[in-house]
């Protein structure tokens, strides 16, 4: 349905077309979604859950819940605490804690401030073992007592199916309950409720099966054995197999099945023996700026502190070229072949192979920026950063007394000497500064001491490719094994500052059921590589006919063997390195323009369409659909980027920080009508709604 919110669709200029009515009578009905993250930050599942709160509580209003595990002080920092608001739900809440159980009720203080209904898990843990019983007798699947996580989330699922018996209870047949439970840690509740024939349509979504996480982890050759697996065998060796089983039964039991992408849904099809009936993609909530160039200043901002870094890091090293220097950067949890690392690591090596050969003056600087076991920072780099302090305060000393000398001597009428200008402490205060530059060894390529430096897999990587920043290398490597924080000593920008200075996001994942960091550069404007084996690949793969024109570099996982994807991404990272200043600005104004596509209002209607259909198996008496006929969201296609001038055409200075290296490629031709031509021809045609195409197993190469 429209969602009722005022938001404009103005902004694609009529280029995604508004979708049709959804007969879902919101008024008419209760919305529950139910996961472990739910105010409790844990991994990517938050990220999805906190964007799209708004879009929802847009759509549905006082009628939308959260529901998920109540923690101290997690309710104390994030939640304001309130009344509901329906007397149903308040009754259902006093069911629970007259029998000993603690449930907490407020608003969760994000953007869109939904309700949150959290259930204190310590509080009933006195009835584990019963609910250990209910399930062996509901299901037949026991759960060790040494599993703690898998224990919380029983009693959780038993708290929330204990709910929505006594919430059901009090409404009758109106409103009907939709609920929508998130990963295995939720399974047990929609499990429950089914076998207690709670009257509520039920969806559950996969963000990643189980054991496609541990079996990546291990290093298995996953895709090319899909088929091949034992599932059983595989899990009950990892000591999982209850969690499956959990997770499997969540997948069977739900009246709707989504995953939130097709390479997962392949995975899910083979893991779990369901087929996702509807592919759910994950958004984000996007900010637009009112101005084109906005965010090209927002670059070159952040790109001027990531360089005072620079400056500092390499202090004494400092013989290349700031302006021809180039910040690529991987991010994430150290997941380090999950994550492509292995992969971005050898191909930097042969990057700077090529750029050597080539005699080419760019240099690229390449952050890791993902957390490990640390005790402190490295003193190398602290000293860097106060070395370039120490000389910037010289150089504004001397600045201050030269300008005003200067100064004084045109007032007179005259020009001073230059020669007596500046006295000769003044020359020796700068030859100590300089003298303090110097360096007897190499600029260091981790910002901390690490705990297991010998055994951690990017230095001893590091050590094997040679990459050790030395002046002959044009591939500059900085390992900062600490997410990022304004309020460090060494690099003091957030993350998305970060990024937004970067030139280039690099994320050739092996295991990526989604893949947030490559959506997010998208949003930024920031171009980035990522892989079909990911799930935003995979979409930008289907609705983008040349990704690469617009900013999002897709390396081939699946079919290529890891010698062929190392060359590939060497080949995408050496041409973007030969991209010139006003291509690189070019290509970031197209990236930006994709932000539309990963925007929750249009990629919301999936979830709108799952809840229909969830109705519709649920209650198809009160809620009709064809489900043979096309879903009504049919139509969602990918919005054709303005074509890019070289340069705002209002000024030529209206770019960020013009300078004469860009100047030197005015002569560049640049045809708007065949720019406008190649956009057209990258329009998807229309796509539908539902599951990912049949998938034959065994077919991938890396």
């Amino acid at each position: 349905m429209p969602l009722s919110r005022s938001l404009s669709m103005t902004s694609l200029s009529g280029v995604l077309p508004q979708w049709e009515e959804e007969d879902l009578p919101v008024e008419d009905l209760l919305l529950f979604e139910v996961a472990w993250e739910v105010t409790n930050k844990v991994g990517g599942i938050y990220t999805v859950i906190q964007t799209k709160a708004k879009i929802t509580v847009d759509e549905w209003g006082e009628n939308y819940y959260m529901m998920g595990p109540y923690f101290e002080h997690n309710f104390k920092t994030q939640v304001e605490g309130c009344e509901p608001p329906n007397p149903a739900i308040r009754k259902a809440m006093d069911a629970l804690i007259h029998n000993g159980c603690q449930v907490h009720f407020g608003r969760w203080l994000i953007e869109g401030s939904p309700y949150v209904i959290l259930f204190d898990i310590g509080s009933a843990a006195w009835n584990l073992d019963r609910w250990k019983g209910d399930l062996w007798d509901t299901c037949s699947i026991g759960l060790p007592y040494h599993d703690r996580e898998a224990n919380d989330s029983l009693i959780l699922g038993s708290l929330a199916a204990w709910f929505f018996k006594e919430l059901t209870d009090q409404l009758g047949d109106k409103p009907n309950v939709i609920s929508h439970f998130h990963e295995w840690q939720a399974g047990a509740g929609l499990i429950l409720s089914r076998s207690r024939k709670i009257p509520m349509a039920t969806v559950f979504t996969t963000h990643a099966t189980l054991l496609g996480r541990y079996l990546c982890a291990g290093n298995v050759d996953f895709y090319n054995n899909l088929d091949k697996f034992n599932i059983d065998k595989e899990a009950g060796e990892r000591q999982i197999y209850h969690r499956y089983c959990l997770e499997r039964a969540a997948v069977h039991c739900a009246h709707v099945f989504t995953t939130v992408s097709q390479i997962t849904a392949v995975e899910a099809n083979h893991m779990l023996h369901r087929k996702p009936d509807v592919i759910t993609p994950n958004g984000l909530n996007v900010k637009k700026f009112s101005a084109m160039h906005e965010f090209q200043n927002l670059h070159s901002t952040n790109k001027a502190r990531i360089q005072e870094f620079v400056r500092g890091h390499f202090y004494g090293h400092l013989d290349f070229n700031l302006e021809k220097t180039l910040y690529f950067f991987i991010a994430g949890r150290y997941e380090f072949s999950n994550k492509g690392a292995d992969l971005f690591l050898e191909s930097l090596s042969r990057l700077n192979y090529l750029l050597r050969v080539h005699k080419n003056d760019m240099t690229v600087v390449v952050f890791f920026i993902m957390p490990a076991k640390t005790n402190n920072f490295n003193v190398e780099t602290l000293k860097g950063q106060a070395i370039r302090k120490q000389l910037w305060d010289t150089a504004h000393t001397v600045k201050e007394k030269f300008g005003k000398k200067l100064y004084e001597g045109l007032l007179k009428g005259e020009i001073p000497d230059m020669n007596t200008i500046l006295e000769r402490d003044d020359f020796t205060i700068m030859k100590r500064a300089i003298y303090a530059t110097q360096r007897h060894g190499l600029p260091p390529v981790t910002t901390h001491n690490m705990l297991d430096d010998s055994t951690d897999p990017i230095l001893a990587n590091v050590r094997r490719v040679g990459l050790f920043n030395s002046r002959m290398d044009r591939v500059k490597i900085v390992f900062h094994p600490e997410f990022l924080s304004s309020t460090s000593p060494l690099l003091p920008m957030d993350y998305e500052e970060f990024v937004r200075g970067c030139h280039l996001g690099v994320f050739p994942s092996y295991y990526e059921p989604w893949g947030y960091t490559p959506g997010e550069c998208t949003v930024m404007g920031i171009p980035s590589v990522t892989t079909n084996l990911s799930g935003f690949g995979c979409f930008m793969e289907e609705h983008v006919s040349d990704p690469a024109a617009y900013g999002i570099y897709i390396v081939d996982r699946r079919f290529r063997s890891a010698d062929e994807s190392c060359n590939q991404l060497t080949q995408f990272m050496f041409g973007f390195c030969q991209q010139s200043r006003r291509q690189r600005i070019i290509q970031r104004n197209r990236t930006e323009r994709l932000s539309d596509l990963l925007d929750w209002r249009y990629l919301g209607r999936f979830y709108v369409h799952a809840r229909l259909l969830a109705l519709n198996r649920a209650f198809p008496e009160k809620f009709k659909m064809d489900p043979m006929g096309p879903p009504k969201t049919e139509g969602f296609r990918y919005p054709r980027p303005y074509s890019v001038p070289p340069s705002p055409s209002a000024s030529l200075h209206s770019t960020p920080h013009h300078s004469d290296a860009e100047d030197d490629d005015e002569d560049e031709v640049y045809d708007e009508d065949e720019e406008a031509e190649r956009d057209r021809a990258n329009i998807r045609a229309p796509f539908v709604l539902g599951t990912a195409p049949e998938e034959q197993p065994g077919e991938s190469g890396n």
